[in-house]
């Protein structure tokens, strides 16, 4: 017949495709599980209030049409709901797919089932599948899994979490409108059952019997699943475990099944008394805790607990659990006796495998229970029962955490070397049996040589007899088969008897020398009988023994444990090695099914399991980057207090003064993990940033400038104390520094202008962000997320241009009332001394985000209050009319222009805000613009010319593209210009002031309004020689400068004929008030008109242009008197 798994079995391929598709499921969902976006919990108020009215439950689905109603009916929340779409419609989409998947399983099965009974696979029935070892061993597992993926759905991802995912995709996606979309299925299996997973929530009545048949399946299939189960060895675990007592040992992955398969007959459970009696009778009579395929625990529940009252009384448990506390400490004598230097000989292996493989029974065995019937996980802290069994276990069994875990280490360890010691065994087999062979057969050779008196040996005289004798016993010896191993073994055996024989009726025990032949002989013949035995079964068994899939949740709990032995003993890393090994056999059942049906899920869910290990390994072993940052605190106080830095020269007499030797050899560095040191630095250096720039909102002064210097100490204690021991535990330490660093202000910075971008990046979509160096997240202290927006914020504070003036000339702001300096310049340096270059460009990038919200905001403001004010659109048009042509003079123009100005004086206010943060905001761009390009210039001056001159010649070749088109230019696969952007603006080479920062539209009067808002300003002005434009009156607030670019910066973008009109109307403004002075006789400048030109010159000197441009406006005879007036 042919083999059930056979590729050209339809029928085993078919169930085998099936359990493979199930045990990929469970690693999804249990990889999914991770990443439910918590805002679909709604757990704290600032969620319920801002999402709470567009996430809803499958009371949804009463009335659509009510809840879409109540969201259009507010603009504000359609546009939530949108960029709620917009950021969580990936991750939605995937919670979907997993779980349409398990509809689409047990779809699948039942399907399977269906095509069994209806002879569709020829020869096949479900009874015959049943016969087949495979086949029981799939269809138990394809129901199996299925519970599993049910329970794993309760306790990872909560009803009401799933309720308003699936909502939420059937909103956002095109499942509504698509016919062939099972989403009411999906639905129905899915919807919340009422479990919680918190500690100490009570189980809903009849769960999760009413959950697990939200799907009919076949009745027949479960119980004759359910019948095979409770009568057959499925797996042939039994043979690896012969001791009755490890009989439920042997059958615990079984147990596991059996106890989530018997939840799809519920009648079982509540009726069949003599069957449940059974079953605990063989599954659970001293095992009353388990572990399912998604490696959760599960204690025996009440339908088991009444056929189980007579295993769980107070002397019973006491018994048990007394004896295994005996059993633990004889094996654990044992396994340490055995792990002894030079133990583990070949012979003693060989000759002892029974003992051996005994004593690793009951060692595993005696692990296995104590950790599972004493861990807290898997304790029901609503059942006082079985909470009293535990404790009484505990006590009786006199357990002591580190005493079991020691055990295992040496269990893991003897078993590592075991398998070890096998596998070269069995791969030296054959070379070494034919190797004995050999030396056997040529020992006979020269015996009968011996006896032939050609060989003269002391006192052996000739013998024909025993000459042929043994001549034929070394044929006989070299007639021996290899791949006959029984033939060889029985015939190998009758001639070590021969040579026994010969020796004592031939009297030859009178020659030593013959003597040493025939033991050499027999001592071969003994090696080859051992050799012969040595089988692959006893790897198997030992694989099956060993399996510590069971402790995968619960090997967390010992990891206090582990660290601490690891920072007592370093050489305890060894032990935990083979611990680990062990701990891999948790990958074994999930991965064999999809292995064996070549499914491309392979690589997803291996990567997954084998990717969770090894967190956990590193979670273990970041024991030693953290005793190494705790000798890096004394570098660091060392190198920042005690040690003193050599100058550049030095008398030779002062050499032993500035060695310090006293303090320099406290620390001894010792060899470190690179990725432990960078998540130890990570979680340092973020901590230290958190804490060390938070502001107190209402100090005076303000904190902001020792807090950096304070920072800066901080941050130069790590680098210098990095520099100082990354020879001695050999890691690039600058290196892992720059990186890690620039890490840490990237992410913060991504996450801070998160809340400027309508799709947020999420963590797991960062560039930044990692799952083995993860940058910790902190809870934001005020409205920032980060310290770079604390940071920004604080800047932003004490630089406003409402209680600061800017003097451009001396790079300082001063208190508008004290007239105190309140900060300068140096404050970038001493960033870019505490966060480096990365910090600066960091707050550049903030900046540019909140410059684009400032002028999305003011756009807004001017189609609310400008273009959409009936009083304010009818003054505009009266002025335009009353200005036109704009080339020429207005009559009476003080008069027109004061009552423009008075007519809309109530939108300046607003206007003067908008355009003062975005002046303000460029101020500090230029300044952080500067730093960095001074730094580069300095500390990488052939970077820096580099740059500027790649820079010119690439804008020098776009140019004469857009004269010539047939010359080249950059496509737009080719990364050129954007990879240059990112290094011109790291180095500073860039202008601020000519960055697009948004894409507009036209505006009607938009010139018009920008010259009238000036206008309307000038009279609070006035020119000083000492200062420039200042305030008339402290109590006007506005500063000069940022006024200046905010309106330099608003015009920049829109279309250039915008700025030319106000620049015309400026103009105009200029020569109709002069013109009126003349007529009136007025001798001396009108102050409006020094701040009209001044305003003109700064802006030609800021944009750069020529002067010509503000000549073209205003008559140079003009400006030549303004400037006698400076």
């Amino acid at each position: 017949m042919v083999d059930f798994l056979a590729e050209n079995n339809l029928c085993g391929q078919a169930i085998l495709r099936i359990v493979s598709c199930g045990n990929a499921i469970i690693a999804e969902l249990l990889r999914l599980s991770e990443f439910i976006p918590g805002v679909f919990r709604l757990k704290d108020k600032a969620d319920q209030q801002k999402y709470g009215d567009i996430i809803f439950d499958f009371s949804y689905f009463k009335g659509p049409e009510i809840c879409e109603g109540k969201l259009e009916a507010r603009p504000e929340l359609l546009d939530l709901d949108e960029e709620f779409r917009e950021n969580n419609i990936e991750i939605l989409t995937r919670f979907y797919l997993a779980f349409q998947s398990v509809h689409k399983y047990i779809v699948d099965l039942n399907r399977y089932l269906d095509d069994l009974n209806e002879g569709i696979y020829i020869q096949q029935t479900l009874e015959t599948v049943l016969l087949n070892e495979d086949g029981k061993q799939l269809l138990c597992e394809a129901l199996y899994l299925y519970g599993v993926m049910l329970l794993v759905i309760d306790q990872k991802i909560e009803g009401e979490v799933r309720e308003r995912m699936l909502v939420s995709y059937y909103r956002y996606s095109a499942a509504r409108s698509s016919a062939d979309s099972n989403m009411d299925d999906i639905c129905k299996l899915l919807r919340s059952t009422g479990y919680s997973s918190q500690p100490g929530a009570k189980r809903p009545p009849n769960y999760p019997e009413s959950y697990f048949s939200r799907v009919p399946i076949s009745e027949t299939f479960i119980s004759m699943v359910i019948g095979r189960l409770r009568s057959d060895d499925i797996y042939n675990q039994v043979s690896a475990y012969p001791l009755p007592e490890h009989r439920s040992t042997a059958l615990a992955t079984q147990a596991a099944m059996l106890y989530v398969i018997l939840y799809f007959d519920p009648s079982i459970l509540h009726t069949h008394q003599a069957k449940m009696r059974e079953i605990v009778d063989k599954y659970f009579p001293d095992n009353w805790v388990n572990m399912t395929a998604d490696f959760k625990l599960i204690y025996v529940d009440n339908y088991l607990m009444a056929p189980l009252t007579q295993f769980l009384s107070t002397l019973i448990v006491c018994l048990k659990a007394s004896r295994y506390a005996a059993v633990t400490e004889r094996v654990h004598a044992q396994v340490q006796q055995f792990l002894k230097e030079g133990c583990l000989r070949e012979e003693l292996v060989l000759d002892n495998i029974p003992k051996l493989m005994n004593c690793l029974r009951d060692c595993n065995v005696a692990i296995r229970w104590l950790m599972l019937h004493t861990a807290d996980l898997a304790c029901d802290p609503n059942n006082k029962r079985l909470r009293q069994i535990k404790d009484q276990i505990q006590t009786d069994s006199k357990y002591k955490p580190k005493i079991l875990f020691q055990l295992l280490l040496d269990t893991a360890q003897f078993e590592f070397i075991l398998k070890e010691m096998f596998k070269q065994m069995l791969s030296e087999k054959q070379a070494k049996w034919e190797n004995y062979k050999k030396e056997g057969s040529e020992r006979m050779t020269e015996l009968a040589d011996v006896f032939s008196g050609v060989k003269p040996l002391t006192r052996v005289e000739k013998n024909e007899n025993l000459q042929a004798w043994f001549r034929e016993i070394s044929k006989q010896i070299m007639s021996l088969n290899y791949d006959d191993s029984t033939a060889a073994g029985r015939k190998t055996v009758q001639l070590i008897q021969a040579l026994e024989e010969v020796q004592e009726f031939h009297q030859l025990e009178s020659n030593l020398q013959v003597c040493q032949f025939l033991a050499d002989t027999r001592k071969f013949l003994h090696q080859m009988i051992r050799t012969i035995n040595i089988k692959e079964e006893v790897l198997i068994t030992m694989q099956i023994v060993g399996d510590l899939s069971y402790a995968w949740q619960l090997i967390d709990s010992f990891t206090s444990i582990m660290q601490e032995s690891i920072r007592a003993n370093p050489s305890m890393v060894t032990k935990l090695r083979a611990t680990f090994l062990k701990l891999a056999s948790a990958l074994d059942l999930p991965l064999l099914r999809i292995n064996q049906a070549n499914s491309p899920d392979l690589l997803s869910v291996s990567q997954y399991y084998s990717g969770e290990l090894v967190s956990y390994v590193r979670k273990v072993l970041q024991i030693i980057p953290e005793s190494m940052f705790t000798s890096l605190l004394k570098i660091i106080k060392l190198q920042t207090h005690d040690i003193i830095e050599v100058p550049t020269r030095l008398d030779k007499e002062r050499l032993r003064d500035y060695a310090q030797l006293g303090p320099r050899y406290e620390v001894d560095p010792k060899q470190l993990l690179e990725d432990g040191i960078r998540k130890e630095l990570v979680k340092r250096v973020a901590l230290a940033l958190h804490r060390g720039l938070i502001f107190h909102p209402r100090a005076k002064p303000s904190q902001l400038r020792p807090k950096l210097k304070d920072m800066a100490a901080t941050m130069d204690g790590y680098h210098r104390s990095f520099e100082y021991i990354q020879d001695y535990v050999n890691i690039y330490g600058l290196k892992i520094w720059q990186e890690e660093v620039s890490r840490i202000i990237n992410y913060n910075v991504e996450q801070e202008c998160n809340n400027f971008l309508r799709t947020k990046i999420q963590d797991w979509q960062s560039m930044y962000q990692s799952t083995h160096i993860p940058i910790p997240k902190f809870t934001p202290v005020d409205e920032s997320v980060t310290f770079i927006g604390r940071l920004c914020r604080e800047i932003l504070k004490i630089t406003d241009p409402k209680v600061t003036c800017y003097i451009d000339q001396m790079n300082t702001w001063y208190d508008n009332k004290t007239h105190l300096e309140v900060t300068n310049s140096r404050l970038f340096s001493e960033i870019q001394d505490t966060l480096g270059t990365f910090g600066l460009n960091g707050l550049d990038r903030l900046l540019c985000f909140m410059i684009v919200k400032e002028l999305q905001n003011f756009l807004s403001m001017f189609q609310r209050h400008i273009l959409r004010d009936r009083t304010v659109q009818e003054t505009l048009k009266a002025l335009m009319n009353a200005v036109s042509p704009v080339k020429g003079i207005v009559a009476n123009s003080s008069k027109i222009y004061s009552a423009a100005v008075a007519k809309t004086q109530k939108i300046w206010a607003a206007y003067l805000d908008a355009i003062m943060k975005v002046g303000q905001m460029q101020i500090l761009r230029q300044q952080i613009t500067n730093e960095l390009n001074y730094s580069c210039r300095f500390d990488s001056k052939h970077l820096a010319a580099a740059l500027e001159n790649l820079n010119k010649a690439v804008l020098a070749d776009i140019e004469a593209h857009y004269q010539n088109p047939s010359l080249p230019y950059p496509k737009e696969e080719n990364t050129l210009l954007y990879e240059i952007t990112a290094y011109l603006e790291a180095a500073g080479i860039r202008n601020p002031l000519n960055k697009i920062y948004i894409t507009t539209k036209r505006l009607p009067y938009f010139p018009t309004v920008n010259f009238l808002f000036l206008i309307s300003q000038l009279p609070k002005l006035q020119y000083n020689k000492n200062l420039g434009v200042v305030c008339r009156k402290p109590a006007d607030q506005i500063d000069w400068l940022p006024l200046v670019l905010g309106l330099l910066t608003l015009l920049k973008q829109f279309h250039s004929r915008y700025t030319e009109q106000f620049l015309a109307l400026i103009g105009q403004f200029i020569r109709s008030t002069m013109e009126q002075c003349t007529s009136q006789k007025i001798p001396e400048m009108p102050a409006d008109v020094v701040g009209a030109l001044m305003f003109l010159e700064d802006y030609v000197r800021y944009t750069k242009l020529p002067r010509r441009v503000v000549e073209a406006h205003v008559p140079s005879f003009i400006v030549d008197e303004f400037r006698t007036v400076l």
